[in-house]
This record gives C-alpha cells, structure tokens and sequence, in this order.
C-alpha cells in the first residue's frame, strides 16, 4: 500500500512547530486562552481501523490463489485507518499550533528545521471557504512556491470556536520537500462539526491525488477517499468509499470501488461492516445497487464465473467463504461474514441498513483544493 507516512508527518510537524515557539528571534503572540478549537476528529474503533491489515496485497490472480472474503474485510480496515488517521494528523497539527496560544490575527515567517525552507504563517479573524462563514482560519505556505499554481500552501484551517465547526486542508509536499518528496499533488481535507444533526459530532474526511504503487507490487492502493464518521454517544457510525483504479480480482475487469458501512463503540472491540465493490465508474448513489447488487459475494461469484468457467462448486465456495455480509470484528481484527458471532453485535448490524455510501463515479472524479 502506496500511502502518506502519517506518524512520520505529525513527528515532522510538530518538531518544527515547537522549533519555531522556542526561537527567541520570533515575535509571537501574546499568552492568552487560544482560539483554537478544542477537539477536530474523532476516533473510529479500533477493530474496524487497522493500518496493518492486508499489507502487500499482490497482482495476477489464478485459480491456484487463494483469494476471499477475509482479505476484502480486512483491507476495508486498513483503508478506514488511512482516513481516520487523517483526521488524528489534522488533529495533533491544531494541538502542536496551540503553543502559540493564538487569540488575534498575527503573521510569522520562519526556516523550517525539517526542509530548510521558508514558511510563512498567517492567523486572520473571519474568513470564507466555499461560501461558508467562519470566525477565524490559519494558512502556512512554502513561501518560495507561493508563485505556483497551489500558491505554496501547505496548510489551511477554517473554524468556529464556540459551537466547534470547521474545516482542514493539508499538502505535506509543501509541509516539507524532503521526506514528503513523492507526496506530489495529495491533498486531504477534514471537516469537522459539532453542529451536526443526528449526531453529536460528524467528520468528513476526503483525500486526493495519492500517490498509486506499481499494479505489479500492490493492485490496491488508493487514488482518492471520501469517508463519513458520526458519533452518537458511544456509538460510531461510518460510510464512505475508497476508489482504486488499479485493482482486478479474478478477471481484467480494472479499478473497482470498496463502498462501505460500518457501526461500532467508540473505543470499544466491537465491529460490524458491510462492503461493495462496484465499478469506479459506476454513477449511482442507490443504496440497493450498491451494497446488494454489487456485494462482495456477487462481484466474486460473476468474477469467478467468467474467469472460471465449468470450475467445479466446491472450488467456487472455497472463494467466497467469508463473502456474506455483513463483516464482524473485534479487538484481533475481521472474525467471520454472515452469520454474528455474538448478540452483542446485532445492534451495529441493525444501524448498517440506515447507512448509504457516496457514489463511486464522484469519488473517482473528486478534488480537494484550497481556498
């Protein structure tokens, strides 16, 4: 799996944030009570949330592989992880700003010590993103590519303080030259709300422009994401979609869409998932279309089927164990589809029928950009 080095972005960070608060030649703002909000994600369990599952996926299947339901699952879990840890990066990056205990609009340029490069900060109060009004916002650019096309930035922050409401923007490219030097043009997004309806809080975190590895190494890797997170009480619910143009399963058919929905506690061992594969470029955000007709067991038992034909059943059953929805986890990752292991679970499983993904064709086609 091609993807962004999270952990290793945050250290980066951070370590440059506490540089540039303890250089005495900095002027910064005075010590009062931050502006800065409180809290911007929210954590989805841990069983439904591995970025260790399924690593190093391979290419060309064959009749010989051995290929089925529990892999689907648990790279489900490790597709999830990468969005959720968007959101705890953006997270940590607000709580690494909050040293400078920003309560008016200031700006700061300094070296980084991670690229050497210049970066400029600017606070202001009252901003616009998207046609939305925001009390306040912060942006950090390389200041030497602040002539390029993505105007150098790095990092973009809208929110509202007192009802927490706003959203992130993130290029680690421009965050730092050296180890983020194959992170191109990957951009993510969150948006957090505690204005939030049904829930208590909400964040949407999209992601574009990763980098995709070599087919050969990895079919897998992901293009773009759009992933949901609601929290009500200790209830975590979750949809999304993850496109990845490169992936086949057992015939040529190329670039398939895990669309997603998931329940679970909040920092609980308990998980229930149900996954699609529908093309990319299918246009439909129809819930029956995509989670019953292309379900995981359909898409394998067609795939099979063309790419097998005549193959005998018990082969064919062999393929789709696991292939039933929904998907149970807990604390030691996906246990079993189909049938619940416990009737713990069966409350999760009940909340996946009011959950809907996005439409693959939109996430095949999204953009995040700054303001």
């Amino acid at each position: 799996m091609k993807k962004i080095n999270l952990v290793a972005l945050l250290s980066l960070i951070v370590l440059m944030l506490f540089a540039v608060s303890c250089d005495d030649s900095i002027d910064t703002p005075p010590t009062e009570e931050s502006v800065l909000p409180d809290r911007f994600s929210i954590d989805v369990p841990d069983p439904l949330a591995n970025p260790d599952a399924a690593n190093g996926r391979k290419a060309g299947r064959t009749a010989e592989d051995e290929l089925n339901g529990n892999e689907i699952y648990e790279l489900l879990s490790l597709f999830i992880a990468i969005g959720e840890g968007a959101g705890d990066l953006n997270e940590a990056i607000l709580g690494g700003l909050n040293s400078f205990k920003i309560s008016k609009a200031f700006f700061l340029s300094y070296e980084s010590d991670d690229d050497g490069r210049i970066k400029n900060m600017v606070v202001e109060e009252g901003a616009t993103y998207e046609g939305q009004e925001f009390e306040w916002s912060i942006t950090i650019t390389d200041a030497e590519s602040e002539g390029n096309d993505d105007g150098g930035k790095a990092m973009q922050v809208f929110w509202n303080k007192e009802v927490i409401k706003g959203v992130a923007i993130l290029k680690p490219y421009n965050i730092d030259r050296i180890k983020d030097a194959e992170a191109g043009d990957a951009i993510y997004r969150i948006e957090y709300s505690e204005d939030a309806g049904n829930y208590d809080a909400h964040m949407i975190v999209t992601i574009d422009n990763l980098p995709l590895e070599d087919p050969e190494v990895d079919p897998y890797s992901i293009s773009t994401l759009k992933m949901f997170v609601g929290k009500k009480g200790e209830v975590i619910d979750v949809y999304g979609n993850s496109y990845h143009p490169n992936a086949t399963f057992f015939t040529d058919s190329q670039g398939f869409d895990w669309a997603f929905v998931a329940s679970g506690i909040h920092k609980g061992s308990i998980g229930v998932a149900e996954v699609g594969l529908p093309s990319g470029n299918l246009d439909s955000n129809d819930r029956t279309v995509l989670l019953v007709e292309n379900s995981l067991k359909n898409v394998f038992t067609e795939q099979i089927q063309t790419a097998f034909p005549g193959l005998p059943q018990e082969q064919i059953d062999a393929y789709l164990q696991n292939t039933e929805a929904p998907g149970y986890f807990n604390s030691d990752g996906f246990i079993q589809g189909g049938e619940s292991p416990d009737p713990l679970f069966d409350q999760f499983a009940d909340r996946l029928q009011d959950l809907t993904p996005y439409n693959p064709a939109d996430i095949a086609a999204l953009e995040v950009n700054f303001n």
